[in-house]
């Protein structure tokens, strides 16, 4: 299987668990944070949500230097424009990706701010490190928030102590 098939596999498939994050958001805790430079849960959701749409920008580009950024900012009212900011995102890593070889995410892909480089590694290392594992970081973080606005927390890999509890027959 193919670099691109295992992280279009791992993305579509992380995507339900962050659903089940961002569905729980309440809109109005949108400015609430849990502490003076922590960001605000709107912030932390959208970035969250933003970055589902990481792995597809770092396969179809080159670099990302920060001294130029004209990254779009998205509009984030609700929960559900976060719900379909993730799915968009997710949609535009899974299309981008879907044409990539292995050769292709060999390649460098680099993280700069102006002349000084940040990082430059593979495209798939990149992909891995600052694209998904940077997700599943900010997604704790979240469910931090949620435990603190007494949020019940969904479960990711199996039931949390918030599920409802099903009898066995």
């Amino acid at each position: 299987m193919s670099l691109a098939h295992l992280f279009i596999a791992e993305i579509t498939h992380e995507a339900s668990n962050t659903q089940k994050m961002l569905e729980r958001v309440p809109a109005g805790k949108f400015g609430w944070k849990p502490h003076e430079k922590s960001m605000t849960l709107k912030h932390l959701s959208a970035h969250i949500a933003n970055l589902s749409g990481w792995a597809g920008f770092v396969a179809d580009t080159e670099y990302l230097d920060l001294a130029d950024n004209n990254l779009p900012i998205p509009e984030i009212n609700n929960t559900e424009d976060l719900l379909q900011l993730l799915r968009r995102n997710v949609a535009a890593s899974v299309q981008a990706l879907e044409s990539k070889s292995d050769k292709q995410l060999s390649e460098p892909w680099i993280l700069r701010n102006g002349a000084r480089i940040i990082l430059e590694m593979p495209k798939a290392a990149v992909i891995r490190g600052m694209c998904m594992s940077h997700i599943y970081h900010h997604r704790g973080q979240l469910s931090v928030y949620l435990r603190l606005l007494d949020v019940p927390v969904p479960g990711m890999y199996g039931p949390s102590i918030d599920d409802p509890v099903h009898p066995e027959d």
